[in-house]
């Protein structure tokens, strides 16, 4: 049985969003803010009352332990980014991705990302997989949208793991602070 390169795709998201969703249905709203270090990101309150992420454009060393807010913010970032590229949009500026705050919001904006990106993921047929991308590599003509719904693949798979870890981090160090 041959699988196209399109199916093989899908497949590997639906497999990488499964992950998310055993955390996504497990996360409590304290969990996003909950800092797992004295050094790390997470999202703050602006004046305004929208939710800022602690950022640098150049990244430090030691590089900042993130909170699942932050996490989430940067997948709702990237993912925008992602979509923008393949619905031929301008793309969005870090700054104009607003994280609508932790618990529910969070998690029906993600789940909200991922219903758009299957939309984008439905319409592509195999020649569309070889045009070249537009991200997250600008001009380079190595990489095809191929390479770019891999990346949402790839990317996705590592914030889920980053999320999971620190929901489970955090549920240790509760269990440890009662014994």
């Amino acid at each position: 049985m041959s699988v196209s390169r399109t199916e093989l795709l899908r497949d590997q998201f639906e497999l990488a969003w499964s992950l998310f969703e055993y955390h996504l249905e497990r996360l409590e709203p304290e969990d996003f803010l909950w800092e797992p270090a004295p050094h790390c990101w997470t999202m703050r309150r602006a004046a305004d009352g929208t939710w800022t992420p602690d950022w640098a454009d150049t990244e430090p060393d030691p590089v900042p332990v993130p909170t699942i807010a932050w996490v989430s913010w940067h997948i709702g970032w990237w993912w925008t980014v992602a979509l923008d590229h393949a619905q031929g949009r301008p793309p969005h500026d870090r700054a104009d991705v607003v994280w609508p705050g932790g618990g529910a919001p969070a998690v029906t904006w993600l789940r909200d990302l991922r219903a758009r990106w299957l939309s984008v993921l439905d319409g592509l047929g195999e020649r569309d997989l070889d045009a070249t991308a537009g991200f997250p590599w600008p001009g380079d003509p190595r990489y095809t949208v191929a390479h770019t719904v891999a990346w949402v693949n790839t990317e996705l798979t590592k914030n889920v793991s980053e999320i999971g870890q620190l929901r489970l981090l955090r549920a240790a160090s509760a269990v440890r602070q009662h014994h």
